[in-house]
């Protein structure tokens, strides 16, 4: 084997993925794939000096990084706005074509994923920033780079951003929890989530693990065409994967006719879309239309209508959360809503069934609340044969047997068995998802093993799980890799801001805003616990019940043994967080005027408005900040004449480089 066969298999591997990823038509089999990189492996270690970071082989292993860099967009990553039938598709158009007669619309899917922007200079893939808060947004560049799809390197030396949507395939959905639920991992609502997930994994070997995929459909900016579709096709010459569904039309007929006829194909597409977007083809038109505060003036998403399926309720059951709220579901027959089967929905509370009279046996339509959450929309009462059954509210827990309680004015019942099995592995779980101490590997499924097997009853067992290695590991579908991950991910959690740990303990009417804003204000645990009932009622954003709950909860000799037991295993008990020093834009009038050579008006009243000012149209004596580009003219004049401070262009630019 040769070194000229080393670069040969280089050229032709990038070929054939470029053929499989974006053209999505392969001229050879996977077999012969692997075969091929398999040889190419061979030579790498025979040839080391012809290492190449550009080489297809170096897409398997990637960085673990401790945290995401936070990265200013060139250009705010704005979002849509949204028509929802006929008639606002047809006064959308309307109002363009009142000014420019017929034009070209350029009509594409709209893919159900995460708003992700590409940086290229000389060529070379130098950054994946996701959209953020449409200003800044987070470096997630180690992730991107494990998407098969998106070239590392492009046939183009001029600085270059694209836009997109990184999305999972419902096939690698399907898998990603099917290993997931092997794992005794809780799966991934939806294909979105799942998406969102594997992109802000700080491991990117994990990211590489799940199958991604991207569609890019915006390069803001764009010099090397004059229309959307032209940009569209140089975007796929330099080696993008480009949607070509997209349509050309003009007629608002034409439009809705192949928004009806994708919503009909809508569930045979190997990805999620949830509407379509329309958007002027003509840069020139597009440039004149401009934007409004927060949205193009020339795009808007047509959002398709929530997917509706009949099933029949087979059972109602109740569920007991971490609070001891009782909740009460339905189980039905299996459907398929929106690349996801479901099997059961909630049904809030003993009047929600009243309401809408939903009994066993009952044929009911069900759809998703916001594309993820499945529920009960309405009972087809025409359907009943006579062996539907009213469903009688429980008077004990269904998980412990005591007596449950509804709270004066509250639809809820609840569990107050401080030690109901439901409670306490609702209450870990919870301890351990994202949101709280973030503990890979502890899900809700793994939670109920170990309680079952009698090594997770508490809190504080978590950090004493390293001790129970033996018995972990004669627990079923558990290894020895798992049980190694398991307490890695443990001892990370030590590490975590002191909002974590607050939001971890399940304070009631304390949830992630609560935790940060306690963190914020009091630094350290120690504060926090010794803070007077007073204290705590007056802080911004924490009214009376939930500063009784948190003074209740720190009174609690039980609680109080728990966070002594915490600091003893090593946790972080105060605030990590730097204290940021409120923009000098909070709260005061800003004007702009004049030419500016960097943003539009439009983006620069976007972060204006992001960092907390109000953005007026006109001078007055009200007016903080007065803006200014070229050839201002008579709100300069008469900011002078009031005396009000005006910045320049470049003085505004280097005040948001500086975070102020």
């Amino acid at each position: 084997m040769s070194k000229q066969r080393l670069f040969e298999l280089r050229e032709l591997l990038k070929r054939y993925s470029y053929e499989y990823y974006t053209l999505d038509a392969p001229s050879i089999s996977d077999s012969e794939y692997d075969m091929l990189f398999r040889e190419l492996e061979e030579l790498e270690k025979q040839y080391p000096e012809e290492y190449d970071p550009q080489s297809p082989t170096n897409r398997v292993g990637y960085e673990v990084l401790s945290e995401f860099k936070k990265v200013t967009h060139e250009r705010p990553m704005m979002s849509l706005g949204d028509i929802f039938s006929y008639e606002e598709l047809k006064d959308w158009l309307k109002k363009i074509e009142n000014v420019y007669g017929k034009i070209d619309y350029c009509v594409e899917y709209k893919i159900d994923g995460l708003a992700m922007n590409l940086i290229y200079d000389g060529g070379e893939l130098k950054m994946g920033v996701t959209r953020g808060n449409g200003i800044e947004g987070e470096d997630v560049t180690s992730n991107i780079k494990t998407i098969k799809s998106i070239p590392k390197r492009i046939p183009y030396d001029r600085h270059y951003e694209i836009r997109g949507e990184v999305y999972m395939p419902k096939a690698s959905f399907e898998k990603c929890n099917r290993e997931r639920s092997k794992e005794g991992l809780e799966p991934f609502a939806n294909p979105r989530n799942a998406a969102a997930g594997s992109i802000r994994q700080l491991d990117a070997n994990i990211a590489a693990k799940r199958g991604l995929d991207g569609f890019w459909y915006h390069v803001p900016g764009d010099i090397n065409a004059d229309t959307h579709s032209g940009s569209l096709r140089f975007a796929k010459k330099l080696g993008f994967k480009i949607n070509d569904t997209y349509k050309i039309l003009n007629d608002v007929d034409d439009i809705y006719k192949h928004i009806e006829a994708t919503i009909a194909l809508r569930d045979e597409l190997p990805y999620e879309i949830d509407g379509m977007v329309i958007k002027v083809d003509r840069y020139d038109i597009q440039n004149e239309l401009g934007y409004t505060s927060r949205i193009p003036k020339w795009a808007i998403a047509y959002k398709f209508p929530p997917q509706e399926v009949k099933t029949k309720v087979n059972d109602i059951f109740i569920t007991v959360g971490r609070t001891g709220k009782c909740t009460p579901n339905a189980r039905f027959d299996p459907v398929k809503i929106q690349g996801s089967t479901v099997s059961y929905a909630t049904l809030h509370n003993e009047d929600f069934i009243k309401e809408k009279d939903i009994r066993i046996n009952d044929t009911i339509v069900v759809r998703k609340a916001g594309d993820i959450i499945p529920e009960v929309v309405r009972v087809i009462t025409d359907d009943r044969d006579g062996s539907q059954k009213p469903y009688t509210f429980p008077k004990v827990c269904p998980i412990c047997a005591s007596a449950i309680h509804r709270f004066k004015d509250e639809a809820n019942y609840y569990c107050l068995n401080s030690d109901c099995p439901s409670k306490v592995t609702e209450g870990i779980a919870h301890f351990a998802s994202r949101e709280a101490m973030d503990i890979e590997g502890l899900g809700k499924k793994r939670v109920e093993q170990f309680y079952q097997a009698g090594i997770l009853k508490s809190f504080e067992d978590i950090y004493r799980l390293k001790e129970k290695r033996e018995e972990i590991l004669k627990l079923d579908k558990f290894a020895s890799k798992s049980y190694e991950n398991l307490v890695e991910a443990i001892e990370t959690s030590k590490r975590n801001d002191l909002s974590n740990l607050i939001n971890g303990l399940g304070i009631r009417q304390v949830g992630t805003k609560a935790s940060k804003i306690l963190a914020a204000h009091f630094k350290t645990m120690d504060a926090l616990m010794n803070a007077a009932l007073s204290d705590l009622e007056t802080i911004k954003d924490i009214g009376p019940i939930t500063a009784d709950e948190i003074y209740d909860f720190f009174r609690d000799p039980h609680n109080i043994k728990m966070i002594e037991t915490f600091k003893e295993c090593g946790l972080n008990m105060r605030s990590l967080k730097e204290e940021v020093k409120p923009s000098i834009f909070e709260g005061k009038t800003c004007v702009l005027t004049g030419s500016l050579d960097h943003y539009t008006r439009a983006e620069a009243t976007q972060i204006l408005e992001s960092l907390g000012a109000n953005v007026a149209g006109s001078v007055s004596k009200k007016t903080d900040y007065v803006i200014y580009g070229k050839d201002a003219g008579s709100k300069l004049e008469k900011a002078h004449q009031l005396v009000i401070k005006t910045i320049t262009e470049e003085e505004f630019m280097e005040m948001i480089k500086n975070g102020n």
